[in-house]
């Protein structure tokens, strides 16, 4: 399992502007820094840990679960959406990426698999073991989506089918993840994300629209999974899926989260290779989309040091000979379960969802906060126990 994984790697910024962040949002590049040295430490130490359990009987197990449940999942897929084409198999060498911000993923080929060719050679992929806790979540986390595995709608979510499985390992004792609950959010094809409406993104139905946003729980073996879309670009930012962690977080009846619950035990950002981005955005209606391009090497949480190996980009395969057949997506990261994140200064709430829809958080700037110059923390104006009180202002 965590032998074909890489370890945590330093999170360095592209300093330059202007592709900084999320629109709206800003960063100290001296703050970033420091979080450079702090990731370090945290990438010795995950290193350390992950080896000593690697080779464990519970480990070994878990990672020929993994490899039967893609290989299911995909035949699944297959027989329920009605394709009968060979899939094409989509791998990486990870060992020929020199450097992070390099990737292009140029490199990414189609290896000839037979149908001989064994599961275990296509399925057993893993990316990431670990995922940076700190990349910020940027300003368009909203509190209060509902737990659903399929995040599409009928409006705003036209574009090429993902089926992604996430897998949460604990670095500690590599077993997985259970119970997690997990956030997903990421900008629809022309690149506009629901639930904000601010300068940067005005979301169609404003700050009441929830597409492509969810939360599903982590099983026993540590796996959420989603159905969404491969999300679209906009400027200043590479193409990218969020996800945020919780522990120990109180479900409601509703099927949302309980306020002020739990931890925040990570915080991430999945990341696609150029490869499949130019094809995604050849098809309809990401071809609609006028925002220019940011490319993995120009985003600003580009990666140096890249033979300490972090690599957040998730494996895939095409389920049928082209994109119009969708896509299935895995990814593998490693998290201390006893981290909480909730006062990082990357933790942002920027709106939040009740029973009388969307409502911007008053307590939060899109501009950040004080102190760092990170992204404001992650407090809402609240009840204690009960739904977070928006401002009159903020009212949909």
């Amino acid at each position: 399992m965590v032998q074909l994984c890489k370890f945590l790697a330093v999170a360095a910024a592209c300093l330059a502007a202007p592709a900084i962040a999320h629109p709206g949002e800003k960063h100290d590049p001296h703050h970033v820094k420091r979080e450079v040295h702090a990731r370090d430490a945290m990438a010795a130490h995950a290193k350390r840990s992950l080896g000593a359990c690697e080779s464990t009987l519970h480990a070994r197990e878990l990672n020929k679960r993994s490899i039967a449940r893609r290989s299911h999942t995909v035949q699944n897929l297959r027989k329920k959406r009605g394709i009968t084409a060979t899939p094409q198999k989509w791998r990486r060498n990870l060992a020929a990426l020199e450097k992070w911000e390099a990737i292009d993923h140029n490199r990414t080929g189609i290896l000839d698999y037979s149908p001989a060719t064994p599961e275990s050679m296509v399925f057993a992929a893993n990316t990431s073991c670990i995922l940076s806790p700190t990349v910020t979540d940027g300003p368009y986390y909203v509190w209060g989506e509902v737990v659903r595995q399929n995040v599409k709608e009928d409006l705003y979510s036209d574009g090429v089918d993902v089926f992604l499985e996430v897998q949460y390992i604990d670095i500690n004792t590599c077993r997985p993840v259970q119970g997690a609950l997990v956030d997903i959010w990421q900008a629809n094809a022309t690149g506009v994300y629901s639930g904000i409406s601010e300068s940067g993104n005005y979301a169609a139905d404003g700050w009441d629209s929830t597409y492509l946003r969810g939360i599903q729980q982590t099983d026993r073996d540590g796996v959420a999974t989603f159905e969404s879309i491969f999300p679209g670009h906009y400027e200043g930012r590479a193409t990218h899926t969020h996800l945020l962690t919780h522990l120990n977080a109180t479900l409601l009846p509703n099927k949302t989260l309980e306020v002020g619950t739990g931890s925040v035990a990570h915080i991430g950002q999945l990341f696609w290779n150029e490869v499949l981005r130019s094809a995604v955005e050849d098809t309809y209606p990401y071809n609609t989309n006028t925002q220019s391009i940011t490319t993995n090497a120009e985003d600003m949480w580009s990666i140096e040091q890249a033979d300490s190996a972090y690599d957040p980009f998730p494996e895939y395969i095409y389920l049928g000979d082209d994109l119009d057949d969708g896509l299935f997506a895995w990814i593998q990261i490693g998290i201390n379960a006893t981290d909480d994140y909730t006062d990082n200064s990357y933790y942002s709430i920027a709106a939040y969802h009740d029973a009388n829809g969307g409502h911007e958080n008053s307590d939060s700037s899109f501009g950040g906060g004080s102190g760092g110059g990170g992204a404001p923390s992650g407090s809402m104006s609240m009840s204690i126990g009960g739904p977070p009180t928006a401002s009159p202002s903020a009212s949909a």
